[in-house]
C-alpha cells in the first residue's frame, strides 16, 4: 500500500514542481554561501540572514503596500545582517564561526521581540495577492503535460533564481572578478601583491551573500507562504549550509544538491496522507542533509584561506 502512494507521490508534477520550488528557495543562499567562501569568509549566517529578510520583507510590504518594497526591504536587511558579520569578521578578525552562530541566534530573538511590538500582540495576518510575489505562467508551455506545472508555472523568484545561477557560474569562472574573488580565498597574500584589494573583495562577496540570502527569504515569506511566522526558516539555511558543501564549493553542483533537499522536503509534504507521523516526514530533509555530509564533506576540500583572517605582509 505505501508503496503504491510512494510510487504515486513520486510520479507527481505537483512533487517535482515543490521540489524546483524548495530546491530554488534553498539555491539563493547556497549561492550567498558559496560566493563568501570563495572569498575566504565562512557563512553560516545564511538562517539568520534568510529569517531577517523574511521579516523584513512581511513588515515593508505592509508598510510600502508594495510586494517590490517588500523584497528591497528583505535584500536590504540580508545585507545589513551580513555587513554586521563581514565587519566582525574582516576588520576585527573574530573568529567566524562564532560571529555566525550569534548572528542566527541574535536574527531569532531580534524578530521575535519586534514581532509582537509591530503588530500589537496579534502576529502578522495572510498577505492579500497584491502582497505576494507572483506565480508566472509561459502561456502554452504551461498547458504541457507534466512539464507545464513543472517548469512553465513556478514563481517569479524560482526564474530569479535561474538566472542568477548562470551569472555567478559566469561570474566566478569566466571573469576577471571571479579570479580575484578565487585569488583572494585561495591566496589572498598573492592577490594583495598582484594589487588586488584583498578586504574590499571580502567585504563585497559577504555584502552579496547576505542580500541574496535576504531575497531567499522573501521568497519564503512574501512567495511561499504568504505570512511571516516566528522562526519560519526551520533550519533551511544550515540546509542550504549543507548544500553548498556537497556541492564542493561549485555553483552548478550546489544547484544539484539544493534539488536534493528539495525533494526530500517535498517528499515531506506530500507523503503526509500515508498514515506515517508527519513529525518524523518532517525530519526526512534533516536526514538526507545527514547522509550527504557524512558521505560527502570528507572528500570536500574548502577553499586554501576559508576562515582565516588575512594579515597585510603575512605568508
Amino acid at each position: 500500500m505505501f508503496l503504491q502512494i510512494f510510487l504515486r507521490v513520486l510520479s507527481s508534477s505537483d512533487l517535482w514542481a515543490a521540489t524546483l520550488q524548495f530546491g530554488a528557495l534553498l539555491l539563493l543562499p547556497a549561492l550567498g554561501g558559496l560566493i563568501s567562501e570563495r572569498s575566504g569568509v565562512i557563512n553560516i549566517a545564511m538562517e539568520g540572514m534568510m529569517l531577517t529578510g523574511a521579516y523584513a520583507g512581511v513588515m515593508t510590504a505592509r508598510a510600502t503596500n508594495s510586494v517590490i518594497g517588500g523584497v528591497i526591504g528583505a535584500i536590504v536587511a540580508g545585507a545589513l545582517i551580513a555587513l554586521v558579520h563581514a565587519i566582525v569578521s574582516i576588520n576585527f578578525k573574530a573568529d567566524q564561526i562564532v560571529s555566525g552562530i550569534a548572528i542566527n541566534i541574535a536574527a531569532l530573538g531580534l524578530t521575535n521581540f519586534l514581532l509582537p511590538i509591530q503588530t500589537g500582540g496579534q502576529g502578522v495576518p495572510s498577505l492579500g495577492n497584491a502582497l505576494r510575489l507572483p506565480n508566472v505562467s509561459w502561456g502554452p508551455l504551461s498547458h504541457i503535460p507534466f512539464l507545464g506545472p513543472v517548469f512553465f508555472q513556478q514563481n517569479i523568484i524560482f526564474y530569479v533564481a535561474i538566472l542568477i545561477l548562470l551569472g555567478i557560474q559566469l561570474l566566478l569562472f569566466r571573469t576577471n572578478i571571479g579570479l580575484r574573488i578565487r585569488a583572494v580565498g585561495e591566496h589572498p597574500q598573492a592577490a594583495d601583491t598582484a594589487g588586488v584589494n584583498v578586504r574590499l573583495v571580502r567585504y563585497c562577496c559577504v555584502l552579496a551573500g547576505g542580500a541574496l540570502s535576504g531575497l531567499s527569504g522573501a521568497f519564503l515569506s512574501l512567495g511561499i507562504a504568504g505570512i511571516f511566522n516566528s522562526n519560519m526558516t526551520a533550519g533551511t539555511g544550515f540546509i542550504a549550509l549543507a548544500a553548498m558543501v556537497f556541492g564542493k564549493y561549485l555553483p552548478w553542483w550546489t544547484a544539484a544538491a539544493c534539488i536534493v533537499f528539495g525533494l526530500g522536503e517535498a517528499l515531506s509534504v506530500r507523503l503526509q496522507d500515508t498514515g506515517i507521523s508527519p513529525n518524523l516526514l518532517s525530519t526526512l530533509p534533516y536526514i538526507l542533509t545527514l547522509i550527504a555530509l557524512v558521505g560527502i564533506v570528507g572528500r570536500t576540500v574548502a577553499p586554501a584561506a576559508d576562515g582565516i583572517p588575512y594579515e597585510p605582509g603575512s605568508e
